[in-house]
């Protein structure tokens, strides 16, 4: 993707002031309206302008939480500072190459002069927002259980080091009006602009509670939150007016280490796909991957997709403790038609299994993995990838999803993100 003229953005209104001239102004004519008709032959009313778009398909990349143990900072650790680019090199192409590219942050980052910490209360280094630039990352989901884990300084420092990078957020926010606010991305593709609004939301909190001083500062709906389902509807609804031709879902939801979504995630997409105000889901939380599902509904009426989780995009969960399942999980890509005019489509949403090697941390293509690529970083023998692929495809596979194992190519120009 080329991405140029990227900004950040808080609300915000242009008017465009253009002068006109009044009917009493206008030179009076010699001649009745039908008289000067059938004088002059040869004029004709002004034509429409022509529009120069054409139709075009693009790419929206999201991934698994990214959930920063401090055995993962310590395998970023280079001596002087944390770069986890190098541990993400074997999928760098799906990010970089993707139109749009969604992260997942699960974990807050610390405030200034703090240390980065483990489970329960996480923290992750300032430089991991460096290093998500440098992937090819455009923004972040940030509603989840965790995001409380440094209290709302976390949440400031969060957002503050994201936005220094250039970086898009959602789901947790410093202010009332910030909250407000709605994240968009601006794609130019096929010779017109497709604004994209991505909602975070979470249904979960690991019992702390919202606080009460900033009680906007966290997006959690349901019965632990002071939010619901109704509201993301809302701001999807506000998102379209605003000119949204796409409404994106980050949902942190569902049980740990379950395979198959839950009555809760369920009734959740089916509102959200009864509403016809909301295009696709991308869900997390379990740290193992679920299923890609097309559910009934959608701004169509043609069905909205949903991935019910993608999993531990990057963790120090074990496979002692957990199984081979917490080391693989998902990118997800949805493929967007894009007409000339009007609201976008999502056509297809692809899974891609993404492994970790728990020795040096690395993450590979779990399908290049089998057809014997290594790359490196890569310690893994046969029967570790066979193990990894033997936890995963039969759960992915089993609603007849397939799995894209080819990279995507953008082609549209990132020409904005900005909240509003």
């Amino acid at each position: 993707m080329r991405r140029t003229h990227i900004f950040l953005a808080a609300t915000c209104t242009m008017i465009a002031l253009a002068s006109c001239t009044s009917a009493s102004s206008a030179p009076a004519s010699s001649q009745p309206p039908a008289a000067q008709a059938s004088d002059s032959p040869t004029a004709e009313a002004t034509p429409e302008p022509t529009s120069t778009a054409t139709p075009s398909e693009i790419s929206i990349v999201a991934g698994g939480d990214i959930l920063l143990h401090l055995s993962v900072n310590a395998a970023a650790w280079n001596g002087s500072t944390y770069d986890y680019t190098t541990l993400f090199s074997g999928i760098s192409d799906w990010i970089s190459g993707a139109d749009l590219a969604l992260c997942a942050l699960e974990v807050p980052i610390v405030p200034d002069g703090q240390e980065p910490s483990n489970y329960p209360n996480f923290g992750a280094p300032p430089e991991i927002a460096t290093s998500l630039k440098h992937m090819g990352w455009d923004g972040c989901a940030l509603a989840t259980n965790h995001s409380m884990d440094r209290g709302f300084a976390g949440v400031e420092s969060t957002i503050r080091h994201l936005e220094a990078e250039g970086l898009g957020h959602a789901g947790t926010a410093r202010t009332q009006e910030e909250a407000d606010e709605i994240q968009y991305y601006t794609l130019e593709t096929g010779g017109r602009d497709l604004k994209i609004a991505h909602i975070s939301a979470t249904t979960l909190t690991n019992g702390i509670p919202i606080p009460a001083e900033h009680p906007y500062s966290w997006n959690v709906v349901g019965s632990l939150g002071n939010n619901s389902v109704e509201d993301i509807i809302a701001d999807a609804k506000e998102a379209r007016a605003k000119g949204a031709g796409l409404v994106v879902v980050s949902m942190h939801w569902g049980t740990e280490y379950v395979s198959d979504p839950i009555e809760e995630q369920t009734l959740i997409a089916q509102e959200l796909a009864d509403s016809g105000e909301v295009d696709v889901i991308f869900g997390n939380h379990s740290h193992v991957p679920e299923p890609v599902t097309k559910v009934d509904g959608g701004p169509d009426g043609q069905g909205m997709w949903v991935v019910w989780s993608m999993g531990n995009l990057i963790s120090g969960q074990t496979i002692e403790n957990h199984g081979y399942r917490v080391t693989t999980g998902l990118l997800t890509t949805a493929t967007v038609s894009v007409p000339p005019e009007g609201s976008a489509h999502v056509t297809n949403l692809e899974w891609t299994a993404v492994t970790q090697d728990d020795r040096t941390d690395h993450l590979f293509l779990l399908n290049r993995l089998m057809n014997g690529e290594g790359g490196t970083g890569m310690s893994l023998s046969a029967a570790e990838i066979q193990a990894r692929a033997d936890a995963t495809y039969p759960v992915m596979e089993a609603d007849g999803s397939s799995e894209r194992t080819v990279a995507p190519t953008g082609q549209s120009t990132l020409v904005s993100i900005a909240r509003q």
